[in-house]
């Protein structure tokens, strides 16, 4: 099972941990994080922390500050974290409304633009994703980010 999660969730990290060594250990968990709030990512490849410098990404809710307790679950929970573009975040936020009629905030789409970037590599995969969050003013959005 390939299990996406954004990063910056402690809570819900821990729960997917303990719910993934639970059901399924050999699980292959990959977190996934915005390219321009990248500081687990470049953490988690470096094996220190490093700062996250005034990130600019629409998810807003992964424009935070690394922890010492969040990297050493990272640390020890994670196998890869991946980096997926503005673009693929709402592109993942379109998927939901337009086809599950789903109002996600991008922070909460972050997992699913994980997967719809990987998803030739995917292929024949039992695949969790963790979709969270509605606080989203739609009118505000579609203003800044419509094409």
């Amino acid at each position: 099972m390939f299990n996406p999660h954004p990063v910056s969730f402690l809570d819900g990290q821990l729960d997917v941990q303990f719910t993934m060594n639970g059901l399924c250990p050999e699980a292959t968990v990959i977190a996934v994080e915005p390219e321009k709030a990248d500081d687990a990512y470049r953490s988690f490849k470096a094996g220190k922390i490093f700062p996250s410098v005034y990130p600019k990404t629409i998810a807003d809710g992964l424009r935070t500050q690394l922890s010492e307790l969040t990297f050493k679950v990272i640390q020890k929970n994670v196998d890869d974290i991946i980096l997926v573009s503005e673009k693929e975040i709402i592109d993942a936020m379109r998927f939901l409304w337009e086809r599950m009629k789903m109002v996600v905030e991008p922070s909460g789409a972050v997992s699913l633009a994980g997967v719809l970037k990987m998803k030739d590599e995917l292929t024949d995969l039992r695949i969790g994703i963790i979709l969270s969050g509605g606080n989203i003013d739609l009118t505000d959005f579609f203003e800044k980010y419509a094409p």
